[in-house]
């Protein structure tokens, strides 16, 4: 008898650990234990590991070892950029932009910095979720000293000109430093920090196939960071704490898996998101956020079913075994409106219809039909129970 198997299309959460990452990890755990900070050969032997990682990521960024710091996360990565980039920079300035579409990891860094007196500018999107490299430069002033603006946007999968906008600050003020919070991104596309003008780029591991409390912050030369913890100085005092060695070689690990086979991936990823576009499109009174084209992010589609609460479509859909997320789960499980869906445009009577699924390498078309025949069969029901 052949179980029922969850179909898993809320990937931009958390994704499920490569098998190999879970080994390599369990390995160390067990056989490679030291600390990397000790002097003894368990230390050694640890501390070759964690370089191996970094020679791993900084190959996929074509960028030096040393430009790369191990965090906890993708949000410490965003707050030791920002908060750190800001508190070493003060003296030239104390201006700072970002959108209004960022992640809270970028936001609530900015509103701290700003009770701490630093002045904010939040551009706005267009239809699209898109900010327009014009506009980045219009905003950079004499004392702007920071930039953040993210690679792709965690709801709606909108994929920022990185490249123009780079090119349109350093153009505006060559001192001002540009942050990119690569989370979303980084696996997903080739992201090239120095082609891209990118002094400051944040990723995660949990997004990757690899584990959750890993991150990894690049830092371009020349940039000064205040660190935001303090204690024994490793990671050139920049980020005390001792280093998490399995999740370092995990993380590094599912990189190496997931950005070998990129173009073939985001192929694949497309292919699976079309199919969804097509049937989905079908059913009456549905219609997507954002862009649907390739301009936009392969793994992500927000889905607006206007009549029917995003909550109560989640939990109906996961009774068949289907979870996809109404929103972003990153900030709290508790339901919240969207500032991404309000930037956009969207009416404020349809602000509560959006679900949003993600895909990753290890989901099949044969889920695609299965998640959309489920659609289909709960929203006339659901349409129906409401109008009642």
């Amino acid at each position: 008898m052949n179980e029922k198997r969850d179909i898993y299309l809320d990937n931009s959460a958390t994704t499920r650990c490569f098998l190999e990452v879970a080994a390599l990890m369990n390995e160390i755990f067990l056989e490679d234990y030291g600390n990397p900070s000790s002097m003894h050969h368990r230390g050694v032997t640890a501390e070759r590991r964690v370089a191996e990682a970094k020679k791993t990521l900084a190959g996929i960024l074509k960028v030096r070892d040393k430009n790369l710091y191990f965090t906890s996360c993708g949000t410490e990565s965003d707050n030791l950029a920002i908060i750190g980039g800001a508190l070493a920079a003060q003296r030239r300035g104390k201006h700072l932009i970002t959108t209004v579409i960022e992640h809270p990891a970028v936001l609530e860094a900015m509103k701290h910095l700003e009770a701490m007196g630093f002045e904010i500018t939040r551009l706005g999107v267009d239809s699209d979720g898109l900010v327009s490299p014009e506009a980045v430069a219009a905003a950079v002033r004499p004392d702007t000293i920071l930039v953040s603006v993210m690679h792709t946007n965690n709801e709606i999968g909108a994929v920022q000109p990185i490249a123009e906008i780079g090119a349109a600050i350093k153009a505006a003020n060559p001192a001002t430093l540009f942050h990119v919070d690569a989370v979303q991104g980084f696996g997903k596309a080739l992201i090239l920090p120095k082609r891209m003008y990118i002094d400051l780029l944040a990723a995660s591991g949990h997004k990757i196939h690899g584990p959750k409390g890993m991150g990894f912050l690049y830092v371009a030369d020349g940039v000064r960071l205040e660190p935001i913890l303090f204690g024994g100085g490793q990671q050139d005092g920049l980020r005390s704490g001792t280093l998490n060695v399995p999740g370092i070689a995990g993380m590094a690990l599912a990189a190496k898996m997931l950005c070998s086979n990129l173009d073939a991936d985001r192929e694949n990823l497309f292919a699976m998101k079309n199919r969804l576009i097509e049937r989905l499109g079908e059913i009456p009174d549905v219609c997507f956020n954002g862009r649907t084209d390739e301009t936009a992010a392969p793994h992500i589609l927000s889905v607006r079913v206007r009549g029917v609460r995003a909550e109560v479509l989640l939990h109906a859909l996961e009774d068949k075994g289907i979870y996809v997320s109404a929103g972003s789960a990153c900030a709290s499980n508790r339901p919240h409106l969207s500032a991404t869906l309000s930037a956009i445009g969207t009416p404020s009577s349809e602000m509560d219809n959006s679900i949003r699924i993600s895909l990753s390498v290890m989901n099949t078309m044969e889920e695609m039909d299965a998640a959309a025949d489920a659609v289909a069969e709960i929203v006339p029901f659901l349409r129906k129970f409401v109008r009642r």
